[in-house]
């Protein structure tokens, strides 16, 4: 006779098999693209949502290609719209803020910095200061005085940077999750770049997915597209070097910190912030018991509105680190609002 204590039992063990064969089919159905068709490290095939220009120029000597899209609005207003994106993205994931903003007459340029998307990516020490500089060239070749700047993430940074070096040509910044708004120095070990590149290359399509998901608190099917770059990157012969420029920029993000630049920010500044961003730069790098009150985006988004001059905070309830890909439309009425309040 079954006692009350063997019942239970029973149905946990059925219930963690049942919920250990959902597992495995879940694991199943993610895409590996082992047969996907290799993408070179300047992405040749892959599809961004407008044209892509090049500028060439040199940067210590060696000639390089930056990578950038020009839309230009059907109803011009005159003004005109620099989009810079995060580490892990290329100007592609602004598909919607291109569109977006472009509507509302904005001329938008969105490049890719040297070192990701479609621009060149030269075995250098990168720094803000030369992305910025680039950054200004590329705004001199289309004959770009001033322009809004929104940045994401290590966009921001650059964003930030951009803005100290050249605050004559910043009518406004959004900061949109920005990296950098603590000291990280001060918390994460340094790193050697072999030591960057080896776990870069022991990454997998099933560990950068979940990496990326760490982005989002609700993961959509159009997210895949990242998982699927990366993926189909790995499958090149190039991939050696992408992943020593990937260190090579870690780098730079480590370098170049932006926490003591914000008090002395001169122009009007947003600062849009999803709520359940957890995001710590070198997170594995420094024990849980440090990295545990780090990442916390709505503390950090308020003390940051308490260091930027004027700054304006808008807090995006329920979204992670890329509320323009998580919210857009409300991420685009957030910052025309803001826009035109600063005219």
């Amino acid at each position: 006779m079954q006692t009350a204590l063997h019942r239970f039992l029973r149905r946990t063990a059925i219930l963690l098999l049942s919920s250990s064969c959902l597992w495995a089919r879940a694991q199943e159905a993610q895409p590996t693209y082992a047969s996907a068709e290799p993408l070179g490290t300047a992405m040749e095939n892959w599809a961004y949502p407008y044209p892509v220009q090049m500028l060439q120029f040199e940067v210590e000597g060696r000639p390089v290609r930056m990578a950038y899209m020009d839309v230009k609005p059907q109803n011009p207003n005159g003004q005109t719209i620099v989009l810079l994106h995060g580490k892990n993205f290329g100007s592609d994931y602004w598909a919607n803020t291109l569109s977006a903003m472009s509507t509302y007459g904005f001329r938008v340029i969105a490049p890719d910095q040297i070192g990701f998307g479609k621009s060149s990516k030269p075995e250098m020490r990168y720094t803000f200061g030369m992305l910025a500089e680039n950054t200004a060239r590329l705004l001199d070749h289309l004959k770009v005085g001033r322009t809004t700047v929104i940045a994401n993430s290590m966009g921001g940074m650059l964003g930030v940077h951009f803005a100290r070096r050249y605050p004559e040509r910043v009518i406004a910044l959004v900061l949109e999750n920005p990296l950098g708004l603590e000291d990280y120095v001060a918390s994460i070990p340094p790193q050697q770049t072999p030591n960057l590149v080896k776990l870069e290359m022991a990454q997998t399509p099933a560990s950068y997915r979940n990496f990326v998901k760490g982005y989002f608190p609700v993961w959509k099917p159009e997210f895949e597209r990242f998982v699927e770059q990366f993926a189909r990157v790995q499958l090149s012969g190039d991939y050696p070097h992408f992943a020593l420029v990937s260190a090579l920029t870690y780098q730079m993000i480590y370098d170049g910190p932006i926490y003591n630049e914000l008090p002395q920010l001169k122009v009007p500044t947003l600062l849009v912030i999803g709520q359940n961003d957890r995001t710590v730069f070198g997170r594995r790098f420094a024990p849980p018991e440090v990295v545990k009150p780090m990442g916390n985006f709505p503390a950090l988004g308020r003390a940051a509105q308490q260091r930027i001059p004027g700054a304006v905070l808008k807090e995006f309830n329920g979204v992670g680190h890329v509320p323009h890909l998580e919210q857009p439309e409300r991420f685009h009425a957030v910052v025309m609002d803001f826009i035109y309040g600063k005219k």
